[in-house]
């Protein structure tokens, strides 16, 4: 079995996007769309578990599934350029790249829409597996034999150690640095900024 380069696998919202304007202003849409109540200000302190988990708030149990594609094919006009990249987002992706390693997106995020948001910001990652939440992050972490995880919710620190991986906290996203290390979290920085640094001591610590 050929061995996979060194891997380092990022989370998306709140890691390397700050996707908060563009959710906000799906959820004020989808409220009006539907003119069902949401309060979209709250809805985006809590991202990272999947929208199911957002939307069951707002509307009955029934109807999530359907409002869920409603939401996710309003999406990419409304969302997607009004998101921007997190500081230090390009120099993460840069930095794993300089060590002749491989950088990937693995989000609980919609897929397609996860791709979108990677186009439209330039940043190209070597693969993007949405749809996964938390432990379930696990399977395309080993499957691409990820080393390190890189999130910013207690979610991706579970994911992390779900797949053996090395568990990188950023805390940028609604979990505090003390939530993040209680969760397990074996590295918390304050932000993408600190990344390159801590990878170059990490990658001589390993050869």
């Amino acid at each position: 079995m050929t061995h996979m380069a060194f891997t380092v696998g990022f989370d998306l919202d709140m890691t390397l996007i700050d996707s908060r304007p563009g959710i906000r202003a799906c959820y004020q849409a989808l409220s009006e769309r539907t003119g069902t109540y949401i309060d979209a200000d709250l809805a985006v302190t809590r991202l990272g578990p999947p929208l199911a988990e957002e939307l069951v708030n707002w509307f009955p149990a029934e109807e999530v599934e359907a409002v869920a594609d409603l939401y996710r094919s309003m999406y990419p006009t409304i969302a997607i350029a009004a998101t921007p990249a997190l500081d230090g987002a390009r120099e993460a992706i840069a930095a794993v790249r300089r060590t002749g390693g491989r950088a990937i997106v693995v989000t609980a995020k919609y897929e397609p829409n996860a791709k979108l948001h990677l186009a439209h910001l330039g940043l190209e990652p070597d693969a993007v597996i949405g749809d996964l939440w938390a432990e379930q992050k696990a399977e395309a972490l080993r499957e691409h034999d990820a080393a390190v995880y890189v999130g910013d919710h207690v979610g991706d620190v579970r994911g992390a150690r779900t797949a053996g991986a090395l568990s990188v906290a950023v805390a940028t996203g609604p979990c505090s640095p003390e939530e993040l290390r209680a969760a397990g979290a074996d590295v918390v920085l304050t932000g993408l900024g600190e990344f390159p640094g801590w990878l170059s001591d990490y990658r001589p610590a390993r050869a």
